[in-house]
């Protein structure tokens, strides 16, 4: 019982200690964006409040994730404010409620994992469009006029509002925009959200100076908000706008959701009960007059950011806001509307994220990106957003048919690659590339492809046919699955994963399926002479005379680490130091080593590098040997792994959890340790602490070939090229 309230206790003073400070700053932070968010909606301006309150209250005690906040957003305010100008606003809270009550069921029936295979580049180009409209139509507003109908003609319609600056609107939110572009620079006032100072002050001037602006009008609180009623019109129309901001509202959230979970290391999200609590947030926001309700990127990384550990930062913050519209709406009413829309352009730029984009560019996707931005500039949400949809299938269609033909001659044999999904779009290309063989030569066909049709197999085999009549050989290697031998023989395979585009030269002797005779180093040098030479010797020629790496690379001397592979470097980058276990002996340490330490010294005082990285990695052999399990008879292996006992005492310190294997946490300790012990030495001491030296740890799994960043704080995955 005394253990009870103890942790009953102890959950309490964490909550006081990290959740309520953590929703004081969300708080700050949601007023003045819900705020903004209802006049760039046409709502009522306590509506965004409403769905603040709402978004934080309800979504927060009933969602599947600890951390996320939610409550009216940005990118659903061109929705709204199309909604309110056909239907009305309390047609639109209707629509609002109905939306909701399509996420319920959505997800019932758990299809929220499905939302996430909508393409991010279509959401990011979206909001990038959004982020136009809104940022150009409250343009007019910071400078004293009104906007216009269209995204487009509020740009044509720039100049003219320019040549007529309206003095004081125009002063308000110039100051309202400097102050968001300076604050966060200022150190000691960072603590004060931007958004709340920025409308503090621009209030504040505005009214000490006697400028004339229109005031925010709360003076009936949330009283003045009045209920749904039913829409009228083409029911068609309301259908497709129900299921627009369930299906764009539900969308963000668990994009929002999942991003959340890479911020901090409490429980995962439940992505199903979070959009049923998104459905329930919206009926209730809808019933009660507010605007839709979403999971909010920039309220969920604050209060992760802020310290919040469990949902009661969320729901905090919710009340917060209900306090202050029942206590403060006077004083809400003071700010000036020229100050909101001066908010809005600011976030409107910001949501324009080119950041965002050069990531989509790796993937190819910043056509889909554009493009979608474009359309919903230009045409409107709804159809930019089906556009972007369509772009982004007929680019995945393209590279689910995309195959690969390399054709090389070479020591009397041609080799030939193919890679990819080998179907009948691809045959012509494939005839064409084969037809450069030679009648009677020897070829070498590698087959790399996750999918093979009848029409290739029946070009491949009749060329193959052909081609031995005319004397020459084929001989047929199928890395993936053997899909020719297969269909050769009648027997049926079954598709299997698309492997990835491999360079021949990286597979191991044994996968080349060379015989057992060519399998050694010799082979592997005509190799590199015949396709890797070529490639690389104008590089190498520019770099005879000097190296000029950027990293000194220590790791281990396992067969299985590969740093020019796992760090993606070439020649020049990586001046490499390997040995057994990836340690590092202490300065002046005994036994003396002079080798690492020449490396160190070598690499830091005369080639200047900029980083040291120290790689570890699972299953390391010297750990086990440091756990007990050293082979008999290795003398100058035990005398090495001396350097390894600073590991062992800071493993002991701090044992792994119960399902945390021994070896593979103490590879990970180990790495921290050589980072310490590499700054035992002096010149690296002295250039890391004048910010002249980086250093790093990483930790390679080798069954699942991912890499991890390791710090004394923990212990995260390199993440893909991936943004949402």
């Amino acid at each position: 019982m005394t253990g009870g309230n103890s942790s009953t206790t102890q959950r309490f003073l964490d909550v006081l200690r990290h959740d309520v400070p953590a929703s004081l700053v969300v708080f700050l932070v949601a007023v003045p964006l819900s705020l903004g968010i209802a006049v760039a909606s046409g709502a009522p301006i306590a509506a965004g409040l409403v769905a603040a309150i709402v978004g934080g209250i309800v979504a927060g005690a009933l969602g599947g994730s600890v951390v996320q906040v939610s409550g009216p957003a940005a990118g659903l305010s061109l929705v709204v404010a199309d909604l309110v100008q056909v239907y009305g606003w309390r047609a639109t809270c209707a629509i609002t409620l109905a939306a909701g009550l399509l996420q319920i069921v959505l997800g019932a029936f758990r299809v929220a994992r499905a939302a996430l295979g909508v393409s991010p580049a279509v959401i990011h180009g979206m909001l990038a469009g959004v982020g136009v409209v809104i940022a150009l139509s409250q343009l007019h507003i910071v400078l004293g006029g009104s906007p216009q109908r269209s995204a487009l003609d509020n740009l044509l319609e720039v100049p003219a509002q320019v040549a007529g600056l309206h003095g004081d609107a125009v002063r308000v939110g110039l100051v309202t925009i400097g102050v968001l572009l300076v604050w966060n620079h200022i150190p000691k006032v960072r603590f004060v959200p931007a958004p709340l100072a920025a409308l503090a002050i621009a209030t504040l001037t505005a009214t000490l100076a006697g400028w004339q602006f229109t005031k925010v009008d709360l003076s009936g609180g949330l009283g003045q908000l009045a209920g749904p009623i039913l829409p009228a019109g083409d029911w068609h129309a309301i259908a497709a706008s129900i299921l627009l901001v369930a299906v764009l509202a539900g969308v963000e959230s668990l994009l929002t959701c999942v991003a959340a979970d890479r911020m901090h290391d409490g429980p995962r999200a439940d992505l199903d009960r979070e959009l049923c609590a998104q459905g329930v947030a919206n009926v209730v926001s809808g019933g009660l007059g507010g605007l839709p309700v979403s999971g909010v990127v920039v309220r969920t990384t604050t209060n992760v950011r802020a310290g919040a550990r469990t949902r009661w930062s969320t729901v905090l913050h919710g009340v917060w806001v209900l306090v202050a519209t029942v206590a403060f709406a006077s004083a809400l009413g003071l700010i000036p509307m020229e100050a909101l829309a001066a908010l809005l352009l600011f976030i409107g730029v910001k949501m324009v994220n080119l950041g965002t984009a050069r990531g989509l560019r790796g993937h190819g996707e910043m056509p889909i990106y554009f493009l979608t931005m474009g359309a919903v500039v230009l045409i409107g949400l709804a159809e930019g957003i089906v556009i972007g949809l369509g772009l982004a299938a007929l680019l995945s269609l393209r590279r689910l048919t995309w195959v690969s033909v390399e054709v090389t001659p070479g020591g009397g044999r041609w080799r030939v690659v193919v890679t990819g999904s080998l179907i009948f779009i691809g045959v012509p290309r494939l005839t064409e590339s084969l037809r450069t063989i030679p009648r009677g030569a020897n070829v070498d066909l590698l087959l790399n492809v996750d999918f093979m049709d009848n029409a290739a197999f029946e070009a491949l085999h009749n060329w193959r046919l052909e081609h031995e009549r005319a004397g020459g050989t084929v001989d047929i290697d199928e890395l993936h699955d053997n899909w020719y031998m297969a269909a050769a023989s009648g027997t049926r395979v079954y598709p299997a994963k698309t492997p990835p585009k491999l360079d021949w030269t990286w597979l191991p002797w044994s996968y080349r399926r060379l015989p057992a005779t060519e399998a050694d180093l010799l082979e592997g040098t005509r190799e590199y002479q015949r396709r890797t030479a070529p490639l690389i010797r104008p590089l190498l020629t520019m770099m005879a005379r000097q190296q000029s790496p950027s990293h000194l690379f220590i790791t281990c001397a396992d067969s299985r680490v590969m740093p020019s592979v796992i760090t993606a470097s070439g020649p020049g980058d990586l001046f490499m130091v390997r040995n057994v276990g990836n340690l590092v002996p202490r300065f002046e340490s005994v036994p003396a080593d002079d080798s690492v330490a020449a490396a160190i010294e070598y690499a830091v005082g005369v080639l200047g590098v900029s980083t040291i990285t120290v790689c570890g990695h699972s299953g390391c052999g010297a750990m086990a040997a440091l756990l007990g399990e050293t082979p008999t008879g290795l003398t100058a292996v035990g005398n090495w792994l001396r350097h390894g006992h600073h590991t062992v005492e800071r493993f002991e310190a701090a044992p792994p959890l119960s399902d945390d294997p021994p070896l593979d946490h103490l590879c990970r300790i180990n790495v921290i340790q050589q980072l310490e012990n590499l700054r035992s030495h002096p010149m690296v001491d002295r250039l890391e602490r004048a910010g002249k030296l980086e250093l790093s740890g990483l930790y390679f799994d080798i069954a699942t070939a991912r890499v991890h960043v390791l710090d004394e704080e923990g212990f995260t995955p390199v993440p893909e090229l991936r943004t949402l």
